[in-house]
């Protein structure tokens, strides 16, 4: 059986996994090996998930865990944006565990929390161009394509886009 929970301290290292695993298997076709790795190094490290699982706030609501036995099979979290605009931050799974709907259970615990305790009114999502596993699933999800950015995180000589998606919710 699979529990969707708020994350706490017992879960760093789960995340950390999950979320590096996620983001290695969604982007090693796409981004070069120095971005991935950098990325990693800096959003999925235990130290800055411990600070993140203890410490939230209305800008950043802390993970919530897909857990199965003890084993954390995915991970995601947002917060505020502006007054009534929440964002998905992070929303990864173990890369064997897709198509089980996961990620919708974790991504409806986010949008919960957004609603109930922030009084979100709309929803965005950052998706990299070109992600074939995440357009699809927040497409299916009722978010629409707003616009186009750089992506985090580029460098010189770095051209990633992200792709900006809205729902109302």
């Amino acid at each position: 059986m699979i529990h969707i929970r708020k994350a706490n301290h017992m879960d760093v290292q789960g995340i950390s996994k999950v979320c590096s695993d996620g983001y290695w298997a969604t982007y090693k076709d796409t981004h070069s090996e120095k971005y991935i790795n950098r990325v990693i190094e800096e959003f999925y490290n235990p130290d800055r998930i411990l600070n993140e699982v203890t410490n939230t706030s209305r800008e950043w609501g802390g993970y919530f865990v897909a857990i199965e036995g003890n084993e954390v099979i995915g991970a995601g979290g947002g917060g505020m944006i502006d007054e009534t605009a929440g964002e998905v931050f992070v929303l990864y799974l173990n890369p064997n565990r897709r198509n089980e709907g996961i990620g919708t259970r974790i991504l409806d615990a986010i949008t919960k929390q957004q609603i109930e305790e922030f009084h979100a009114s709309e929803q965005w999502v950052s998706v990299a161009k070109g992600n074939q596993k995440g357009i699809p699933f927040y497409e299916a999800r009722g978010f629409i394509f707003k616009h186009e950015r750089g992506s985090y995180g580029n460098e010189e000589g770095e051209q990633y886009i992200s792709l900006r998606y809205y729902r109302p919710i």
